[in-house]
């Protein structure tokens, strides 16, 4: 990897005021609260209102680092937005949130890598700025997945939530950030989860065309816990770092078993794993920059702080980055 010129200097965060807890899920579904969290470490998840959508969440995230970082945006010259569940299929929810901020001098695009959103989306941004062609960029994951959860469905209403996290990636080529990264993608294997749109198939086989979120649970489990690691073995590789040498690791908050196994098999201790599943599920792109701000709030984040963040899900994309936390 290019040496980094830049850093995350800023990181906010907000969540629905709505909760969906396990016993409300009792109600609607063959389940219970044990059941749910015996098998995925869930206990609640927040949902966007009606009239409440993704850039909206999007726009409170910025709006909550602005106000506890005192940051200022009016010069940012790029925003990404990663989200699979856009308000709109355009305007992009990057080119909402521009207006909504009022910034004026940015290019505005939306990132769909499904739960790898928000790596692939840091990645981009380093990219961008390391390059020279830009110097200050937002990079937003932002879901409301509830609109696209069929809550007959046992299987995947149960998962997901929706939310929203937003960093600030500056140029910065004293004390750079980003440490390494790595990408992948396998998308045979995409039947296996899937929103549909236009199509009615993926490679010449029928899927159910209902535009909510269709999962293969056991397939994708046992992907994510065969891929993530040997991902996780690159991303060291690539910054000639060891495992030893993190401080937190940051998987996408899937499922907490699925993070158990993961940490099992690269011998990784769960206590220093961050999450933010349990109180609000998989947000999809959102879960990783809920999970770190989560840590920062709790006052487990520290600069200084070696943290592997890793996504995957929908694609099946996946992607892995290693950065030095030094927040301004």
């Amino acid at each position: 990897m290019k040496m980094s010129k830049s850093r995350i200097t800023a990181i906010g965060s907000y969540v629905p005021e709505k909760r969906l807890t396990n016993v409300h899920l009792e109600k609607l579904v063959d389940t219970t609260d044990e059941w749910i969290i015996q098998r995925t470490g869930i206990k609640e998840r927040r949902i966007a209102g009606e009239n409440e959508f993704a850039s909206d969440l999007a726009y409170k995230a910025v709006r909550n680092m602005m106000e506890r970082y005192h940051a200022s945006i009016g010069d940012v010259d790029m925003i990404i937005v990663c989200t699979m569940t856009p308000d709109f299929k355009m305007p992009s929810v990057a080119s909402l949130v521009q207006a909504k901020l009022g910034i004026q001098n940015a290019g505005a695009l939306d990132l769909n890598a499904a739960c790898a959103g928000f790596t692939y989306g840091l990645h981009m941004a380093n990219g961008l700025i390391t390059s020279g062609l830009h110097k200050k960029i937002l990079v937003i994951g932002a879901e409301t997945m509830s609109k696209v959860i069929d809550y007959e469905d046992r299987s995947t209403c149960i998962l997901f939530g929706d939310g929203g996290g937003a960093v600030l990636v500056e140029l910065d080529e004293t004390h750079p950030g980003f440490l390494s990264s790595y990408l992948g993608s396998e998308g045979e294997k995409g039947k296996n989860l899937y929103c549909s749109n236009f199509s009615a198939s993926m490679f010449a086989e029928d899927i159910i065309k209902n535009d909510k979120i269709v999962q293969n649970g056991r397939e994708v489990y046992r992907w994510a816990v065969t891929t993530v690691p040997r991902g996780i073995k690159q991303v060291l590789e690539n910054s000639s770092m060891s495992l030893s040498d993190v401080d937190w690791f940051v998987p996408h908050s899937a499922n907490l078993r699925m993070i158990e196994s993961i940490c099992k098999k690269v011998h990784f201790p769960i206590e220093k794993t961050l999450y933010s599943l349990v109180d609000y599920g998989n947000t999809s792109s959102a879960t990783i920059p809920l999970s770190i701000d989560k840590a920062v709030l709790e006052g487990k984040l520290k600069n200084g702080d070696k943290m592997l963040l890793y996504g995957f899900g929908g694609g099946l994309a996946h992607a892995g980055v290693l950065i030095n936390w030094s927040v301004s």
